[in-house]
């Protein structure tokens, strides 16, 4: 076992490190940066399953450090939760295989609500339904997935969390997020206490 937990560590290690680097990052940010922090709208993440759940982890992470954002839930928007979507907005959809059903459906309703919303899209595959419409592709590299079945979503939604965690870091660069903000914003727990005394310093 101790064996195979070492190449199940290598494998996603390796899966990280072959995610492609390109110009597209820093078009992503300019993009969020422009829509959130200067027209004052927000980032709206989105997507289904496990993508979904990483899609919500983004959105909390982007909100408590600066970058106002939220999750909605594709199958939701469909009843109603689409109202949340504001004309300044910008979208981030994740979908590894790129024709989630619900996610092309959902670009298509907030196309309808309010045309020409930029699309940032994360995705296996840059060829896909989802990427046609995006204005920004982040490629994962289309990993292999650890899981013995290559079926259940592990490497993939690591590398989908990465990119993420991209993104956020690069954003608090761009608006010099500070220690005294994250207080703010983290009242509570160990983070918070550490926040503040940072500020303090």
């Amino acid at each position: 076992m101790i064996d195979d937990i070492i190449k199940i560590k290598r494998q996603e290690a390796e899966a990280v490190l072959n995610i492609p680097v390109t110009g597209a990052y820093e078009k992503a940010i300019d993009i969020i940066y422009e829509q959130v922090h200067k027209k004052h709208g927000k980032l709206i993440t989105g997507g289904m399953g496990k993508a979904g759940q990483i899609a919500h982890n983004i959105a909390t992470t982007f909100s408590s450090t600066g970058t106002p954002a939220v999750f909605l839930h594709p199958s939701e928007a469909q009843h109603g939760d689409l109202g949340i979507i504001q004309k300044n907005d910008a979208l981030l959809l994740i979908s590894n295989s790129g024709k989630t059903r619900e996610i092309v459906e959902l670009i298509t309703l907030a196309e309808r609500l309010h045309p020409g919303l930029p699309l940032i899209v994360i995705t296996s595959h840059p060829d896909s339904p989802i990427a046609k419409d995006a204005d920004v592709i982040l490629e994962t590299g289309n990993p292999e997935e650890v899981c013995p079945l290559g079926l259940s979503p592990t490497t993939s939604t690591t590398i989908m969390t990465v990119i993420g965690d991209i993104l956020v870091v690069q954003m608090m660069k761009r608006i010099n997020f500070t220690a005294k903000d994250y207080s703010l914003r983290h009242h509570g727990g160990y983070l918070g206490h550490k926040s503040r005394k940072d500020a303090e310093q």
